[in-house]
């Protein structure tokens, strides 16, 4: 799967789960970029992340994710 692909999917994520149509994210975009993103709201990310795309992350990835470059490059890695 193309790196545009991923992110085309995950913008659709990102607006629904935030429901927030303008939400864009790119390799840079952390939880200090969108204003409803907390603990509660990460765990529902991760969740329907993780449906999107048919994967599990371990505890060890989702914790080590800093942005969401890192989630993306773990997606391609698990969907390719």
């Amino acid at each position: 799967m193309a790196r545009e692909e991923v992110y085309n999917k995950l913008n659709e994520v990102f607006c629904d789960v935030f429901d927030d149509d303008s939400i864009k994210v790119n390799d840079d975009t952390t939880a200090n970029d969108i204003e409803d993103w907390d603990s509660l709201e990460h765990i529902n990310l991760i969740v329907a992340v993780e449906k999107k795309f048919g994967i599990k992350f371990n505890m060890g990835e989702v914790n080590n994710f800093k942005n969401v470059g890192e989630m993306v490059d773990t997606i391609i890695k698990r969907v390719n």
